[in-house]
């Protein structure tokens, strides 16, 4: 068969390919990228052979990377990562050189040595310490759980990680020379380039982006064209292309228009990006049995080693549960690794045989780690009642003894933005004596150490607990309670719903009020007919007025308002009710 071979034909290949396996990677919520090394596989020179010259691919492959690493640093925010606290900056701090110091005795254990023009054990020591923002991300906003609080330190850590790639990518240039010279003379080279990006963006950008701000279509060419720029600047002295691209995104993500650039620019990144895995795809040879087995105990050590991040965040107080989640959200490799690994092999640095390693270990890890972040809380209810075992405590060991004696007669089950408002609205209604009072009469019950800290200094009782566990509201002295409320929607509760929380607080207090929450008007109905007293629906209802709802329940009951409702709630025929 006479397949045309020309640029266009070989673009219109690879694309046409990808997007034909992404459709069916995508049915089975596993990562594009790995949809896209598999076209390349199947289209390349071990599989169908209908693109041979990957030569002409390469080339726009690299602009791919070079866009893919100008967006990666558009949404590195450093002010926002500084501002992730000692969990964020310490965890993230330690974790790669932790992780590539404990690659490095691994795989010299399996027989990987560097050699004279040959670094695999660096490389697959340093691949190995990097996690999956394009994973973890996309995971995590489908499980609601990007801002919880195990979430937030996830992604702080994945910044971090990013910072150490850009050193990483700093030091390739020079590494086959090991003279200390040349490697520092590559950091300082970087640091140069870094403070000169930050210098322009800082005192020349701002006016540049002024005049051209009025035409959006010029906003996103001038910020490309400084991404190429700083691409070529870095490669004239010496360093690679695509840490030029990566400073050039970060130096530009405090700017008002990089939201807007960042928008317009992933459209473009994703066709570049698509033909750079598939260009990656192309260049994997048929591995042997050594690589195999060499990848699959790459990927046993990634999702181990991640382990690491536990006693990290443990020793900050934070907890099992948070302690526990990053490391299994962290435990894949990350596509920069197979950035890195590629630069290496055009660098001569590696093997492609360590290339096709740390590709074979993303695809396995990817796939792994989709099912462990998706199971992520049994995985975490498993590894805390193990890690108990073994000695260490949690945070409800030292709280036992108070919460069995608290007689609360209002606890709020959970405690997330909308709760805070009402508990705003509870501190600032009516005297000051009054506002006392009522607050006196809370019980909260959360695992978030971060909102159970601000709370006792509050002075608002609460209780460090997971309220998809009976016994934890047995140990919260729910039978004492008059007014229960479920502050969460099912669409973020795990291992629990609303109406599991409803009947297990009913065989404990059978007298007791019911609120639950919901963001959907069936829903809510459904949860009425089972018998809720009120459903608060944060779309719908205020704070302030939930609050008023909510005392005025407590104080004479929910028929009237219980009533009100579900009649309103009937006659509400929304388009996404």
């Amino acid at each position: 068969m006479n397949v045309p071979t020309g640029l266009l034909a070989s673009i219109g290949i690879c694309v046409g390919f990808a997007a034909l396996i992404a459709a069916v990677t995508w049915r089975f919520r596993q990562p594009l990228i790995i949809a896209y090394l598999v076209t390349g596989v199947i289209i390349g020179p071990i599989g169908l052979k209908f693109v041979t010259d990957q030569g002409s691919i390469s080339t726009v492959a690299e602009i791919g990377l070079i866009l893919l690493l100008f967006v990666i640093g558009l949404e590195i925010d450093l002010r926002k990562m500084a501002s992730g606290g000692p969990a964020v900056l310490l965890t993230g701090a330690l974790q790669v050189p932790i992780c590539v110091a404990l690659g490095i005795g691994f795989f010299y254990v399996l027989g990987v040595q560097n050699r004279p023009n040959d670094y695999a054990l660096l490389y697959l020591a340093a691949c190995m310490s990097l996690s999956s923002t394009l994973v973890v991300v996309k995971i995590l906003n489908d499980k609601f759980e990007l801002d919880t609080l195990p979430g937030r330190i996830t992604l702080g850590v994945l910044v971090i990680q990013d910072l150490w790639a850009v050193a990483m990518l700093a030091v390739q240039p020079n590494l086959l020379n090991p003279n200390l010279v040349p490697l520092l003379g590559s950091l300082w080279r970087g640091a140069l380039l870094v403070v000169g990006a930050f210098a322009l963006s800082k005192y020349v950008l701002p006016h540049l982006f002024r005049m051209v701000a009025k035409a959006p279509e010029l906003v996103l060419v001038s910020a490309l064209g400084w991404c190429f720029f700083l691409a070529g600047a870095a490669s004239l002295i010496g360093l690679s292309r695509e840490m030029g691209a990566l400073i050039a995104g970060v130096s530009l993500s405090t700017f008002p228009y990089s939201l807007d650039v960042a928008a317009k620019a992933v459209s473009i990144r994703d066709f570049f990006v698509t033909l750079f895995f598939v260009a990656l795809g192309l260049q994997i040879t048929i591995p042997s049995l050594q690589v195999l087995e060499l990848a699959l105990a790459a990927s046993i050590f990634v999702i181990v080693s991640r382990v690491v991040v536990v006693p990290i965040l443990y020793a900050l107080r934070l907890g099992l549960r948070t302690s526990i989640v990053p490391a299994i959200n962290l435990a894949q490799v990350s596509e920069f690794s197979i950035v890195i690994a590629s630069i290496g092999v055009t660098f001569h640095q590696i093997s492609q045989d360590v290339l096709t390693v740390v590709i074979v270990t993303f695809a396995v890890t990817s796939v792994v780690s989709t099912y462990m972040i998706n199971a992520s809380h049994p995985i975490q209810n498993v590894l805390t009642a193990v890690f108990k075992r073994l000695g260490l405590k949690d945070l409800d060991s030292s709280k036992a003894v108070e919460a069995e004696e608290l007689h609360q007669p209002v606890i709020f089950l959970g405690f997330f933005r909308d709760t805070s408002s009402i508990l705003y609205e509870f501190e600032h209604e009516g005297s000051a004596q009054e506002s006392r009072e009522f607050i006196n009469k809370l019980l909260v019950i959360d695992f978030n150490p971060t909102v159970l800290r601000e709370l006792r200094r509050k002075e608002i009782k609460c209780v460090y607990g997971d309220i998809a566990h009976s016994d934890t509201l047995r140990h919260a002295g729910v039978e004492h309670a008059d007014l229960v409320v479920s502050s969460i929607t099912d669409d973020v509760l795990r291992g629990t719903s609303n109406l599991r929380i409803m009947k297990s607080v009913h065989n404990n207090a059978p007298n007791a009020k019911v609120v639950l929450t919901s963001d959907h008007i069936p829903e809510a109905l459904r949860f009425y007919e089972e018998g809720a007293d009120f459903v608060f629906i944060p779309r719908l209802y205020s704070a302030a007025a939930c609050a008023r709802i909510l005392r005025k329940g407590l104080a004479g009951g929910f028929e009237e308002i219980r009533s009100q409702a579900i009649e309103h709630l009937s006659r509400r025929q929304e388009v996404l009710a």
